[in-house]
Formats: structure tokens, C-alpha cells, sequence
């Protein structure tokens, strides 16, 4: 008679359960943090230019992605 094998925390089926909460838990601090704006100005486009090409990637990508 054979034993079942042991369980592996790492594979978790569908998707990492424990990954998932760590990454909410930090997401959560972060907002509470109060640095959300910051971090969103210094993510803006410095200038037009590099907004064309921002803008023009999430046009690229959006092309690949399911609908």
C-alpha cells in the first residue's frame, strides 16, 4: 500500500495563497501610509514626449490582451 505524498506549501493550485496575502498586506500599509500621491507624481510623464510613448505602449499592449 502505497502512502499519499506529502503536501508542498510552495504549490498551492490555483495560485499562491500566502504570496497573495503578503502582497494585500503591504498594499494596504502602503495606502495607509499616506504616500500614494507622491509616488503617483514621481510615476507621471516628465514631459509630452515620454507620454506619447507611454501612451503608445499601453496601445501595443492592450492590442495583445484578450477581449
Amino acid at each position: 500500500m502505497k502512502t499519499p505524498p506529502t503536501p508542498d506549501p510552495a504549490l498551492q493550485g490555483e495560485g499562491n495563497y500566502t504570496a497573495a496575502r503578503r502582497h494585500r498586506r503591504s498594499t494596504e500599509a502602503f495606502v495607509k501610509s499616506g504616500k500614494v500621491s507622491d509616488a503617483a507624481d514621481k510615476a507621471a510623464p516628465r514631459d509630452d514626449k515620454e507620454a506619447q510613448v507611454l501612451q503608445e505602449a499601453e496601445r501595443v499592449g492592450k492590442r495583445k490582451a484578450r477581449k
